[in-house]
This record gives structure tokens, sequence and C-alpha cells, in this order.
């Protein structure tokens, strides 16, 4: 399975036209597709550079060249630590080598960098900005922030937008003693409330501000007040005889005053009409991409019965497609949501009777949301089934702004109080540990606070698109023509809410149920599936060309480093450099390392005789293998328990094809550590080997990635 550095979704305000000077605001949000510009007060330009929308789009009067108002970005990181694709233009432009390094000696900047730390490569989105506009000449007015996905972005997001503030109010001050502007910025720092007369501009400032803030710092919402009376009534001793959970607290969170997020501004309306009886296509929901409907041609499960995981292969037919591949490349599946989910969800929302009516959705006439759009991944006129099947990931983790618009629909005085500290400051803990962490979905929610009945139409608003999967190709045209294989683990975990559910991956739960009927044993991977019953169809994408590939010169040496499925593009490697061996009997090719690791000889060695044949061929020249778990040591060399130890045992071949031979190295597999293992032992062999410092050999690493002869394809 591949998937790529998913930018995170940030928390920003759209803010209107003011009388102050202003200057452009580029939005990240999914939603604002449609509401690209908006005009930022307090002589702040601010340009969020997060994934999801295509730009960044700039006005004439917006031009950091001549930009003397503080600059606000906001930088998310896709892929193996690189910019989002809205920010790739503006990134090229200013890594131009002819720019002189005064060029932007005039910019004042804050940036905040969004990531995840199971990736390797952790906020270079924004490191990649950050130190450009430095070398540029351009100083920051506050720190830059770090946000960590992994652990929770409010943990670094809410206390930056606090710096922020006070950050401008002193820029503010000291360059132009605009004491109106400064008093509108204080009190959006620390949430204080007028009573006198106000400009309306500030006014506006004011309340636009608090959108951007995650919380309403200062403000005592009366609901709280009035729950925290009702819960003083109650036993202390009781209390704190009682373990947290989803649905539960304990002192000191259940006795706090809440700092909650301000409540975000409905904007559907839905109607939903009665059915036409139309035939309804998943093509319908998928993004601009060319899609290819294509049989399951063979599955073959590759781990025995006992193994930990169940990894199965999956061969398409796309012989009478045009859809075209290379080693290395990735594409999309197309997946529905679990059906028994489903159902489950309509009963609960009480439509169940109403599932196959057409939702009709209008944009409210007297919404407060600014730049309002229809949501484009719900197709107009689809039944509400096909919505919750197709279109919506069900399974997703609300976020903190869902939450508190479940607040208001919420009728049991300790339900909505659960709610609203599951969303406030005090609650991030709760939160992480009973939501995030625990991979609560809406269905969950809804099942854990059944005094909670939102409509249908703040669920659209809320609950994000239904997301293809990505996978590697594990094959190549010419050893397989016409057919496109690949392999994933059929994912299960413990959804550990209100009750204890083991679930299946969304997409790897739904594609082992459709192979059942034609799914062969391990023994038989080679064979064909001839004669069974009609394959079941799914539907497939390609994704943006990436440069995992082998590389152009056959004669270069490489380095494959795939345990687990990871192994899945090296497969594809190594069937189409054996067809270019026998079309090419006199040419030159490079050694081929693999260093390939999973956890029992005899229940999950992926390709096992296929890699001995590879090996036996000469295709693969140096097969190392690890197995984790079994007491005996690796087939080939000495006892090794993990790739990096396998590496480890070679540093002198390795460092040896990478600083000498001007040889690639690929890295496929996990993210969280196998990839941050391997990335540690390089540096430690580089260092070794080469004589240099720690640093260099970091600095050696980097030259590698920059050059693309050190290549990731890692997921968390």
């Amino acid at each position: 399975m591949r998937r790529t550095g998913r930018p995170a979704h940030v928390r920003r305000a759209l803010i209107d036209a003011a009388p102050f000077p202003s200057f452009l605001l580029v939005s990240g949000s999914e939603r604002a597709r449609r509401d690209r510009v908006r005009r930022c007060t307090a002589a702040t330009a601010v340009l969020a550079l997060s994934g999801g929308v295509p730009g960044p789009v700039r006005r004439q009067e917006y031009d950091l060249k001549t930009e003397t108002a503080p600059l606000v970005l906001v930088v998310s990181t896709t892929g193996n630590g690189d910019p989002p694709d809205t920010a790739r233009k503006f990134v090229k432009e200013i890594q131009d080598k002819t720019l002189p390094a005064d060029f932007f000696a005039h910019l004042r900047y804050g940036l905040l960098g969004l990531g995840d730390s199971e990736y390797t490569y952790f906020c270079n989105g924004g490191k990649i900005i950050d130190k450009r506009l430095r070398e540029l000449g351009a100083q920051r007015f506050c720190d830059t922030g770090h946000a960590d996905d992994c652990v929770g972005l409010e943990l670094v997001v809410e206390p930056w937008i606090d710096g922020l503030w006070a950050a401008l109010t002193k820029h503010f001050m000291s360059s132009r003693g605009k004491q109106e502007m400064n008093g509108a910025l204080t009190m959006a720092s620390n949430g204080s409330w007028r009573t006198d007369p106000m400009k309306p501009e500030l006014l506006h400032i004011e309340s636009q501000v608090e959108l951007l803030r995650l919380d309403d710092s200062g403000r005592k919402n009366s609901e709280v007040l009035e729950q925290n009376a009702v819960n003083g009534g109650q036993s202390n001793a009781l209390v704190a005889d009682c373990e947290s959970s989803l649905t539960r607290s304990i002192p000191p969170l259940s006795q706090a005053s809440l700092h909650i997020p301000a409540l975000p501004p409905e904007y559907l309306q839905v109607h939903l009409q009665e059915p036409l009886g139309q035939e309804e296509s998943q093509v319908s929901v998928t993004s601009v991409d060319p899609i290819f409907q294509v049989p399951i041609s063979e599955a073959v499960q590759l781990t025995t019965n006992d193994a930990i995981k169940t990894t199965l292969l999956v061969e398409l037919d796309i012989s009478k497609t045009d859809f075209s591949y290379q080693p290395g490349d990735a594409f999309n599946v197309i997946c529905p949501n679990n059906d028994s989910e489903v159902q489950n969800l309509l009963q609960r929302l009480q439509l169940e009777d109403r599932r196959e009516h057409r939702v009709l959705l209008q944009i409210k006439a007297d919404t407060k949301k600014k730049g309002a759009s229809l949501p484009q991944h719900v197709p107009e006129g689809c039944s509400l089934q096909f919505i919750l099947t197709w279109c919506l990931e069900i399974r997703a983790v609300p976020k903190k702004a869902f939450l508190r618009a479940l607040v208001d629909y919420t009728s049991n005085g300790a339900e909505k109080r659960r709610l609203q500290e599951l969303c406030s400051r005090q609650g991030a803990a709760d939160y992480n540990r009973f939501v995030r962490d625990a991979r609560a979905s809406l269905l969950d929610l809804l099942l854990a606070f059944p005094s909670c009945q939102p409509p249908l139409g703040l669920l659209l608003e809320h609950v994000p698109k239904l997301q293809p999967r990505p996978y590697s190709c594990a094959s190549s045209s010419l050893f397989h023509p016409g057919k496109l294989r690949f392999i994933f683990n059929v994912v299960e975990f413990l959804s550990n809410t209100a009750t204890v559910v083991l679930r299946k991956g969304v997409c790897t739960g739904w594609l082992a149920t459709l192979v059942e009927s034609l799914l062969q044993p391990h023994t038989c991977a080679s064979h064909a599936n001839g004669g069974r019953t009609l394959a079941p169809e799914i539907s497939i994408s390609p994704r943006t060309t990436n440069c995992f590939h082998l590389p152009n010169d056959p004669s270069v040496p490489i380095v494959m480093v795939g345990p687990g499925t990871g192994i899945a593009p090296f497969i594809g490697f190594l069937q189409h450099r054996e067809k270019l061996q026998e079309q090419h009997p006199d040419g030159h090719f490079g050694a081929m390392w693999l260093f390939f690791g999973c956890r029992y000889k005899d229940r999950d060695y992926l390709f096992r005789e296929e890699l001995r044949r590879f090996h036996k061929l000469g295709i693969l020249t140096h097969l190392k293998v690890s197995f984790s778990r079994d007491a005996s040591a690796g087939e080939e060399e000495a006892p090794a328990k993990y790739v990096q130890d396998n590496i480890r045992l070679h540093s002198k071949q390795v460092a040896r094809v990478l600083l000498q031979e001007n040889g690639c190295i690929y890295v496929c597999g996990d993210a969280k550590n196998m990839a941050k293992d391997v990335n540690d032992t390089l540096v430690e062999i580089i260092s070794k080997e080469a004589g240099v410092e720690k640093l260099e050999a970091m600095k050696t690493l980097a030259t590698l990635k920059e050059e693309k002869r050190y290549l990731q394809d890692i997921w968390s």
C-alpha cells in the first residue's frame, strides 16, 4: 500500500473587506474551493499554502517584491517532505538562484508549518520556505511554529496564534503607532469584551479575529456555566471514583470553566425528494482524473493463515483500457464505506425510510458563512444512501469544530457538557485520548450521545470527502502485459469508544470481501485465474507522476529497502529489469540490492520463490532478508532482526554504491519507524565509511535527496 503525506486542514479566518490596508488571503480549505480570495484586515497579508486548492491566487495589488506589511504564511507538507501543490509555483519562484541576497530584505513574516512527525521530513514544506525567505533577507516578526498532526495540531497552533496577535500588536505599535488598531489586536489576544462604543471597522476586526482563534478565550459561555452548576451539585467523591471515558469526565476537567471554539456558521439547506429510480455510478463522485472500470482477474493470499497480518495480491485486467503505468507508479482505488456502518448511521439519524430519496442542496439564504459554496464531492440529485456510501468519509475522526456544532443539537445537559469539554482547550487531552487516538467516528459519537440529533445538512458541512486509496503498482507491464498488480495488508484495528469494536480498513476490508470468491492460497501465487465465475469490477484512477522510478541509465546500481508490503514496487522493478535484460543481452546493468524484512520466514515472507528466482538468474544481485520474530538467523547472512540491521552489516558496500558509484537508494514502507530507522542508519554508515561528522553525513543524504538518488515511498 502506498500513501503520501497528507496535508492537514488549517483553521483560518475568511475576513471581509475593511477600510484598513488590505492584502490577499488564499484559503487552503477544501470547502472553500470557490472562495479563493478574501481581503485581510489589520494591514496583514496572509498566504495559506495548504493542500487541496489550486493556486496560490494573487491580485495585482499584492506583490511580495514590494510588500511592506507583515506576511503570515501557513504551509502544510505533502509527499516526501515536499510543499503542497498550491505552494510549488511560489517555491519555484523563490528558489531562483539569480535572486540577490537582499531580495526580501523589506519583508517581515511569520510562518506556521503543518506536518506529521511520523514522516521523516517533518514540516519540511514550511522549513523549505522559511529557510529560503531568510536567505533572501526576510526577517521574522514572530517565531516559526511547527504543528504536529501526530499529537494534535492544536497543541502548537493555538499558542502560535496567541503569539501571532501579540507580535502583530508589537509590530504595529512600534512601526505605525495606530492606537485603534492596537486596541483591536489586544482585544483579540486577551479575549476581552468592550462595553463602550466602538467604530464599526474595529468591531468587524474583533468579530472576525474570533473566527481564526481556535477557542473563545475569556468568554464564559452561559450554557457552560449553567451546566457547571448542575455538575457542581453532584458529589465530588462519586465523580472522583469514576474513570474518565468518551462520555464522562472527572475533576478537574468536569469542574472547569471552559474556553470553547466559536460556533461554525451553518450554510447548507437540505431537501429530500422522492427517488427517480435512476442508476447511480461511483464515477460521479471522483475528481477530474480519468476513471477506469476494470475487472479483478486474480487474487492470491500471500501469507499463511497463522500470520499476524493477512496480505493479499490482487491482479486487475487493464487490457481493454488505455490505463498505462511504469514500475514505481501508484494508482487510486475508489472504494465505498462499509454497508453495515452506512445502514447503522441511517438508522441512528432516523432516515432509514428515506435512504433512496434524492438529496438536493442549497446555500442558506441567511447564512453568516462568508463565501459559502456547495460541497463539490456531493453529486447533485444522488440518493442519501449513495452519498453516505460513496461520497463521505464517515469513518473520519470528527474535528473539534464538528463537536462544537453538535453541542447545539444535544438536549441532555450532561451530554452537552461533555461535548463542550471535548472541543475545549481544557479538554484537549481527553479529545486526543477518547476521540482522536480511539479513532472514534461520527457513528460512534452519535451512539455515545443519544440526545444529539444533528440535521443532515450539518453532517454534509463537516464530514469530509471519502478519498480514494492509493496503492503501489507491484508489477511491470512488460512482464504482465495488460495486467496491473498490487498488494495490501487487510487492516484490522480496535475502535475503543463507548464499546470496543474490531474494524477492518475501509478499502482493504472491502477488497478482501470482494475477492473472497476467487481467492487462492499463498502457494498458488503464479497460477492464473482460469474458468472462474464472473470477476468483480472496481474503479481505479491514475495518480500524479512521481519520481519513484528506476534510473534512466540501467547501469546505475540501486539499493532497495522494502520490508512487508513495502516490497511491492520492487517486484515491479525486478520484473522490468528481467525483461530489459532479455531484450538487451549485451547491455550493461548495474547491481540491484534488496533489503527485505518480515516477521517469520514461513508465514509472511512475501514473494519468497519469486525473489529466489530473481537472485538465481542474477537479476537481483544481492538479496538480504531479516526476520524480526524468528529465533533463527536470516537466510543469507549473519543474524539481522530488521532491515536497518542488515544495511548496517553491509555498510561498506552500501556506502560504496551511494558515495562512489553514483547509485540510488529506494525506501518503501512504514514512515513512523522503519523509514526513520533506515535514515538514521544511513547517516551512521556514511559518517563511518566517509570519515565525516554526523552533520556532514546528514547533509550528504540531503544532497542525495535533492539529486533524486534517495527516494522514499512511505506511509503511516
